[in-house]
């Protein structure tokens, strides 16, 4: 396929609980990351980084931390992706936090776009200020693009709402009884689910599943991958491990599954990669065997 990709580097940590996912897009890069993908075959160049921001307690938002450099930062971002895509190519933008994703579907409305988010992350990011008590808006980006009640008008203001129909996620491990927050909204949403539970079933058939409702919902879709979305054990390079109690995060085949499936359609115009923390890292050969599945994924 004819794709040809930008990486743009977020490297904040603005919205997280800690510092280290500012260190996400060099890290990434050092791994190997550019280079796998030109080997694969893949048309790539690097635009850099936006400005970045070492997260930092912000006693003055405790439900809703950094927002303002969250806000920032996703600006920087809808820039840069509208400048990518005003040049007939293709984002793959490198976190950093989750709410970078804010700042994408931003730089899409900014050219005129309204892809659908197919989200590949082990929570759908549906908590608000008033339901997340820690304040980290990581867990929140959705929830602002949806608009839902008690988002921040700060961080919403970086674009526009996103529709629900708009929305598929994917992957997520979020408890299957008792009372969950995410779960609840999900199904009170009618949002299109496919869970890590359906792709443990069988990985290629919940992607296409996935893939079918991303592509009905709109001409093109961007893909969200929290690499948290992975089991810890088998991928430990995520920001916030799993608990390691049922259901359990993807394995790393089940993942590039879903990536190559997701990565043969015309429809996908964007890549956004997130929470990856490089201290979590056993050593340097695990980030390497990241970028490679994934850059093997991409061009498969």
């Amino acid at each position: 396929m004819s794709r040809r990709w930008s990486v743009l580097g977020a490297p904040s940590s603005a919205g997280a609980h800690t510092p280290g996912l500012e260190q996400g897009p060099a890290a990434l890069r050092a791994a190997g990351l550019v280079t796998d993908l030109r080997a694969g075959g893949l048309d790539v160049d690097d635009r850099g980084d936006v400005p970045g921001f070492r997260w930092r307690p912000d006693p003055s938002r405790p439900n809703g931390q950094n927002a303002p450099a969250v806000a920032a930062v996703a600006d920087d971002v809808a820039a840069g992706v509208a400048a990518i895509l005003a040049d007939d190519r293709v984002p793959f933008v490198l976190g950093g936090d989750c709410s970078i994703t804010v700042g994408v579907m931003a730089g899409f409305a900014r050219e005129g776009r309204e892809p659908a988010l197919l989200y590949m992350d082990g929570g759908p990011d549906l908590f608000t200020p008033a339901t997340r008590a820690n304040g980290n808006l990581d867990a929140m980006g959705v929830a602002h693009l949806l608009r839902l009640p008690g988002h921040l008008p700060e961080v919403a203001a970086v674009g526009p709402p996103l529709t629900v129909d708009r929305f598929v996620s994917y992957g997520d491990a979020l408890p299957s009884v008792g009372s969950d927050t995410e779960r609840e909204l999900l199904e009170e949403l009618a949002i299109t689910r496919i869970s890590a539970v359906d792709v443990h079933r069988d990985a290629r058939t919940a992607a296409e599943k996935a893939l079918a409702a991303a592509e009905s919902a709109a001409d093109a879709f961007v893909l969200h991958f929290d690499v948290d979305v992975l089991r810890f054990a088998d991928m430990p390079i995520a920001d916030v491990p799993d608990s390691g109690g049922e259901p359990v995060g993807l394995s790393l085949h089940e993942a590039m599954t879903s990536v190559s499936v997701f990565a043969r359609s015309p429809h996908l115009a964007a890549l956004v990669l997130t929470e990856v923390n490089p201290d979590h890292a056993p050593d340097a050969d695990v980030l390497a065997d990241f970028t490679t599945a994934l850059a093997t994924a991409l061009a498969t």
